[in-house]
């Protein structure tokens, strides 16, 4: 039988020419815009926003947009923009098309804003998880690049329909796990092949209560702490052991509930979940690891970190440890009437000395120009999505496992049993 011939709209350039993107999404991670001012995270100034800035002014993207459900949020985010990049750094031009109007609230305000787009052009997605799907497939059928922030998607059926729609259309789609590019975490995943065979993995990830007040309106609703959370270590797991040819084969959940519930939350909403996988060798079942996985949105409001985040990895040869939220700087402030450890390698913020925004070897801002690099490449010819894929790079693709964990640990919850993993014929399914 001939191979399938892949419908493409994008036409080759065979030049890497500078890449137009349009954000979806206006909230915290994109803009650091939340409640009607700066957020109080380590994110205040964003991530998305202030790295395609800067992306467009090192000449590697063009034409910005950005589309979110409610227009008349765009002159406060305009002006937080101007006032806390532009004015920071050296008058870092903040421009860009907004969807819908001001005086508009509309929720397929999305569907315009792409219908914009051409192909080859790009979208990143920072919505909530439920919409995830959604969009990005209304991209990805007409010819763009996505983007799409943990979790991918909430289910097995969508990531692979999504998989399947994306090689139809021959564009490339990245999940956005920075925690891949943390250089700890990235030297680990170096180690690992080292070691031997795969025997035990204990991550822990939290941040602190007051991050509820964010997520209040999608908290325990269209999410959870796991998908939330847990997607970064189970991710950095699954990157790890898939090199040394482990997959999942089964899931069961615990979760703990009762404070966010009385911070206001959904009654749904759960404080803490752990999910414990098994992992089994494909070409030796005999050789099977666990896998514990702890995820925590009401960690204490003065813990001194934005994010506890650390993890324990076991295999016959040795093991790895890592916490990667003290890194050995603290900074003591009255104002904050704590001691209080920064992370300045996940997103730099001081500027260099020319005052321009110095933060390009920080992980987050990596992430986005890994993307931006994929996508100019497909666009001029010089790679297929395949070729990103055989990177290790976190594409749809080589994300699924993921996405089969944080669902099965949805339903084990939900169902109260242990979720099974089957794949046959790389098709991925739970029972």
């Amino acid at each position: 039988m001939a191979a399938e011939t892949i419908q493409s709209a994008i036409v080759p350039t065979n030049s890497s020419s500078p890449l137009n993107v349009l954000m979806v999404g206006t909230g915290e991670y994109t803009t650091g815009f939340v409640g009607g001012g700066a957020s109080e995270s380590d994110k205040k100034v964003g991530v998305v926003g202030l790295t395609l800035f800067d992306l467009r002014r090192r000449g590697k993207v063009a034409k910005l947009s950005m589309v979110g459900t409610n227009g008349t949020k765009y002159p406060a985010i305009r002006q937080h923009l101007e006032t806390n990049i532009s004015k920071a750094y050296n008058g870092l031009d903040c421009s860009f098309d907004s969807y819908p109007a001001n005086d508009v609230k509309d929720p397929d305000a999305y569907k315009v804003a792409i219908d914009a787009l051409k192909p080859g052009d790009a979208i990143t997605i920072f919505t909530p998880d439920t919409t995830h799907f959604p969009i990005a497939l209304y991209a990805i059928e007409r010819g763009i690049h996505v983007l799409i922030t943990k979790p991918a998607v909430k289910t097995l059926d969508h990531h692979q329909a999504l998989v399947e729609a994306a090689k139809k259309h021959n564009v490339y789609v990245y999940i956005e796990h920075h925690k891949r590019y943390d250089p700890a975490y990235a030297d680990a995943k170096f180690k690992a092949l080292k070691l031997g065979d795969f025997n035990y993995f204990y991550s822990y990830m939290s941040q602190p209560k007051f991050q509820l007040e964010t997520f209040k309106a999608w908290a325990g609703i269209d999410s959870d702490i796991s998908y939330y959370l847990n997607s970064h270590h189970v991710d950095i797991c699954d990157s790890m052991v898939s090199q040394l040819g482990f997959v999942p084969v089964k899931v069961s959940a615990s979760a703990a509930k009762g404070i966010a519930t009385n911070l206001g939350c959904n009654e749904a909403t759960e404080d803490t979940i752990t999910l414990m996988v098994t992992w089994q060798k494909k070409d030796d079942p005999s050789k099977v690891a666990t896998g514990v996985y702890t995820a925590s949105w009401t960690a204490p409001q003065k813990a001194g970190v934005h994010s506890n985040q650390y993890f324990h990895y076991m295999a016959a040869g040795g093991e790895i440890r890592i916490n990667q939220a003290k890194r050995g700087y603290d900074v003591a402030d009255d104002n904050a009437g704590q001691l209080v450890w920064y992370n300045p390698f996940y997103m730099k913020y001081a500027p260099d000395e020319e005052g321009n925004f110095n933060g390009q070897t920080g992980y987050g801002y990596i992430s986005f120009e890994k993307f931006v690099d994929g996508c100019r490449a497909v666009n001029s010819g010089a790679l297929k999505p395949a070729d990103l894929d055989a990177r290790g790079l976190p594409t749809l693709n080589n994300t699924l496992a993921t996405t089969a964990i944080l669902e099965a640990g949805r339903r084990s919850i939900d169902e109260k049993r242990e979720i099974k993993v089957e794949i046959t014929d790389g098709s991925w399914k739970l029972v």
